[in-house]
């Protein structure tokens, strides 16, 4: 709200650059609301606080001694004696010393008094927790500590007197105001007055041992400044001479420092010595001679490592030489300069390697103080990116590069493994992070031998190497870089990508090598991660325990970040193209091949991340089961990709990979359905039987289409036959019984219902309707066998699919599934009977087609009069065999249901046949039903029906009473 409405009064207030305005508004709106909102904050906590003392001392039970001097009675009692008469309880005595403000014990009958909570808040009986700082409050805070810590006045004197010195002296060169010896001879005598006057005070005034030490780093940095403008603006002393003198004063400032143990003095004299150059430049210098000068100062920030463990110093000498060398780099470098050039960075490189060794051996420092990730991390990354920029225009000399450094960091990892077993386990600690470095950088050789985008490459591994040393030594601020290396590194990929994959090396490519190297650091970060606020410490309120409770919820993305970036690797790799003899690119692999690769690519790589998941391990890691619940989409969009675009999805090697990838989804399901999330793995199940009916449809398909039967009725049932297959299988008696193997065994043990119910019923309803289909509109055409009724593709498929159908149906409402209950209605069975009657008569429509060539037209099938003078003959048999079996077993409702065929029969005779013209095949279909309707009345009259007399003597007329 603060932002909202800052931004909104800021936008209205102002006639000009409202957007501005609004923007500053935003701003101030931000720090009021947080402000604010951490103001009442503190209130709410301390009412809450107060509130949960309250409650305590009315649950404590106050112990006083009473004396016979006194005698009162207690509310409770008063209370008891009221509700009760009867119950007198005589006053007790009390002494007189008791304080009037005391609780007096209550009897255990009695609650306490219990104190409303407000909603949303939780007490214990510990005190309550304060509220951590946020992110505003404490920057300011550290601001203000540094500000107002120690003696503020001298600390900013120093910082401005210093820069005034540096601008007097460009002043006075700039203009001529005095001779440059006496203007240098000046401020050097200023910075020895101020050395000696601070060391003086050290020795009077104990007290004044920090304004002390102040004076004499700000002495020793002016005297940088002199020697530094003598050399290189007057050009007084050779250069020889000029670094003697600066090393003597480099020398001496670390020597004082060292005796008087003083790191902040150190740190001032060096801090001056690095400023000096940059506040005397006219920007037109040699680099050689600057870096020689740094070059002198980081020898002796290496001496003092030697003898002291002072990390500012060391951070203080990495931070400045190579930010000084990375901006000459970026503004002045030329490749004619490598010669004078690379010396400086290897000196440099090998200066701080040395330091961060000493740093971590010399000083008895614990491991996770000792290893100094910023330095250890730190220095070959920043000096292997300015390698890469000194050599870029050399043909594979970054990879060289790369290789050398790696040769380097495994020598000195198999040093610090030797002196693991010498000493403490800080010896460990460098083994593993020199290892990790070697391997990384021997890794980075072969994409910057192919390729000289090497950035997100070295960002990703550094960043996961930064990160896992951040992790073990319990610091925030390494973490935090590792993760946003891990962003850098991924747009320095993506912004350096091509639209085509172009290689002639399989795997060793740099598109393929930088995916896998993000995709593995991913993975490293989301491992390292899942603990990160076990492993924190500290308080609630630090950084390291804010940041850690935000890597734990990031945990899962970074797997999946990973996860997508190995995915894309591979796919990357699967796409690849190469040269043809024709000079153009051509891609390796067919469009099918890179189909199956690509399925096979996500369930091979689902398959290696479930086992991490799985139930049975100490600790399972519940996000690596995430691409195996994808498995069975992925798996429907590449069989549907390739039956639309393909000739079938088992060319190309599917035929393997296709078995293979269904192996491998049954293997995950079998590992993971039993936990979350449950309805899930339910539908995984059920979808997984719909795969196999597509994919046996598009196989049965692809045989069609290479006997060339495109037109003929064996293409007409290839779904349909699919379908019926599975449908089959999902049939089986035995994984119906509740009691028997089958049922007792994974799946259906606990998966019973998704297969043979909510997989079976829709394919149960598509056959039905296929079967009905198939029978309308095939025409029965076998080529290149001869039609012969009943046993054509199109009649065997009809019949077999309403088989399944009626199977299954019988099976499940004999089961004990959960089923809904329209599926166990009495009169569901008759779709069936109704659509096995239409395909019953679609048989006689194809024998006219086939044998007395009838057009396969309904209109023309409908005026045929010998199509509807077999209609009446089969009609009125199968009205007579229904009624001749209805009287036998006593079915009234079945002679019921053949009478009325009978009726619809004589219906049809009297409306369509009676309009034949033609008076034999009239006179055949009535003398031929007629018949039939005699035989059906002599031997299938109408059966009697049941009464209570004709039911057994228990009353149980089941069995009696046809259904």
């Amino acid at each position: 709200w603060g932002v909202i409405w800052g931004a909104l009064l800021g936008y209205l207030t102002g006639q000009y650059d409202q957007e501005f305005l609004a923007l500053v508004g935003a701003m101030m709106g931000a720090v009021a609301g947080l402000t604010m909102r951490r103001a009442v904050r503190s209130e709410i906590m301390a009412q809450l606080a107060a509130s949960q003392a309250l409650q305590t001392s009315n649950t404590q039970t106050t112990h006083v001694t009473r004396s016979p001097m006194a005698q009162r009675q207690e509310p409770w009692e008063r209370d008891l004696a009221e509700q009760d008469p009867s119950q007198h309880i005589p006053p007790k005595p009390v002494d007189e010393w008791v304080a009037r403000d005391e609780e007096p014990k209550r009897p255990a009958t009695k609650p306490a008094l219990a104190v409303e909570q407000p909603q949303g808040y939780a007490f214990s009986h510990r005190p309550a927790r304060p509220v951590p700082p946020d992110l505003l409050t404490s920057a300011v805070k550290v601001a203000r500590d540094w500000l107002f810590g120690g003696n503020t006045i001298v600390r900013m004197g120093v910082l401005v007197l210093f820069v005034g010195l540096a601008f007097l002296a460009k002043f006075a060169m700039d203009n001529a105001l005095l001779p440059p010896e006496l203007r240098l001879a000046g401020i050097g005598l200023a910075g020895i007055a101020l050395f000696v006057f601070g060391f003086r005070l050290r020795t009077r005034n104990a007290e004044k041992l920090a304004y002390a030490l102040t004076l004499q780093g700000a002495g020793v940095g002016v005297l940088y400044l002199t020697v530094f403008a003598a050399f290189r603006m007057y050009q007084f002393i050779p250069s020889g001479a000029a670094f003697g003198v600066l090393a003597l004063i480099c020398l001496f400032s670390t020597v004082i420092a060292l005796l008087q143990n003083s790191m902040a003095m150190a740190f001032i004299g060096f801090a001056g010595a690095f400023a000096a150059p940059l506040l005397v430049s006219t920007g037109q210098g040699n680099h050689v001679g600057l870096f020689s000068y740094y070059l002198l100062l980081n020898v002796a920030i290496a001496g003092v490592a030697w003898m002291r463990a002072w990390r500012a110093l060391n951070l203080l000498g990495f931070f400045s030489t190579f930010g000084v060398a990375t901006a000459w780099g970026v503004l002045k470098y030329r490749p004619e300069l490598l010669g004078s050039t690379e010396p400086f960075l290897l000196a440099f490189f090998l200066i701080y390697v040395v330091a961060s060794l000493l740093y971590a051996t010399r000083h008895s420092l614990a491991p996770k103080q000792a290893v100094d990730a910023t330095l250890i991390f730190g220095t070959p990354l920043v000096a292997f990116g300015l390698q890469v920029g000194l050599v870029r225009d050399v043909t594979y000399a970054p990879a060289f590069s790369a290789l050398a450094m790696g040769a380097f960091y495994l020598g000195l990892g198999w040093w610090a493994l030797r002196r693991r077993q010498q000493s403490n386990d800080v010896g460990h600690w460098l083994a593993e992070c020199f290892l990790a470095l070697g391997l990384g950088f021997v890794t980075l050789a072969v994409p910057l031998a192919l390729d000289g985008s090497w950035t997100s490459a070295v960002w990703a591994t550094e960043g996961a190497a930064v990160y896992w040393m951040g992790q073990r030594q319990g610091r925030w601020l390494p973490r935090a870089t590792g993760l946003a290396l891990q962003v850098l590194a991924a747009l320095s990929y993506l912004g350096d990508l091509n639209a085509v994959q172009t290689s002639n090396w399989p795997l060793a490519n740099p598109s393929f090598i930088g995916a896998v190297m993000l995709a593995a650091s991913a993975f490293a970060l989301s491992h390292w991660s899942r603990t990160a606020f076990e492993k924190a410490g500290g308080s609630p309120g630090t950084w390291n325990s804010r940041l850690a409770a935000l890597e734990n919820s990031w945990s899962p993305v970074l797997f999946l970040v990973g996860f997508s970036w190995w995915q894309f690797g591979l796919w990357q790799e699967i796409d690849r193209h190469v040269v043809a003899d024709a000079g153009y690119w051509v891609p390796i692999f067919s469009n099918a091949m890179r189909a199956n690769l690509a399925v096979l690519a996500w369930l091979g790589s689902a398959f290696v991340a479930h086992r991490l998941a799985l139930p049975m391990r100490q600790k399972p890691w519940a996000i690596a089961a995430t691409p195996a619940w994808f498995s069975l989409p992925i798996m429907v969009l590449f069989a549907c990709a390739g039956i639309f675009s393909q000739d079938h999805v088992f060319q190309a090697g599917g035929w393997l990979v296709w078995p293979l990838v269904l192996f491998l989804h049954g293997a995950m399901m079998r590992g993971l359905d039993g936990g979350a999330p449950r309805r899930w793995w339910s539908w995984m199940h059920t979808g997984g039987v719909w795969l196999i009916v597509l994919l046996a449809g598009n196989l049965l398909v692809w045989s069609v289409q290479k006997a060339e039967l495109h037109h003929t009725s064996w293409a007409a049932v290839i779904l349909l036959v699919s379908g019926i297959g599975v449908l089959l299988i999902l049939s089986r008696g035995a994984w119906f019984e509740s009691d028997g193997s089958a049922r007792s065994r994974w799946p259906l043990l606990t998966f019973a219902d998704a297969y043979l119910w909510r997989a079976a019923m829709p394919l149960a309803v598509m056959v039905a309707i296929g079967s009905l289909g198939v029978a309308l509109y095939s025409d029965g055409n076998a080529r290149p066998l001869p039609y012969v009724p009943l046993l054509n593709p199109t009649d065997l498929s009809v019949g077999l699919g309403l088989a399944a159908c009626a199977l299954w149906l019988m099976r499940v409402r004999q089961s004990n599934l959960t089923l809904p209950i329209w599926a166990r209605h009495k009169r569901l069975p008759l779709v069936l009977i109704a659509f096995a009657f239409i395909a019953l008569n679609t048989v006689w429509l194809r024998v006219t087609h086939q044998y007395f060539a009838v057009p396969w037209d309904a209109g023309t099938l409908f005026d045929s009069f010998l199509v509807q003078a077999g209609y009446s003959i089969l009609w009125t048999l199968l009205a007579l065999g229904l009624m001749v079996a209805a009287h036998r077993t006593q079915a009234r409702a079945m002679w019921t249901g053949g009478a009325a065929l009978l009726a619809l029969t004589l219906l049809k005779l009297f409306l369509i046949d009676l309009s034949n013209r033609g008076g034999s095949e009239r006179i055949v279909v009535f003398i031929a039903v007629g018949v039939l309707m005699l035989v059906v009345g002599y031997f299938a009259p109408i059966p009697p029906t049941t009464t209570h007399s004709d039911l057994p003597s228990d009353g149980n007329a089941t069995n009696q009473v046809p259904a």
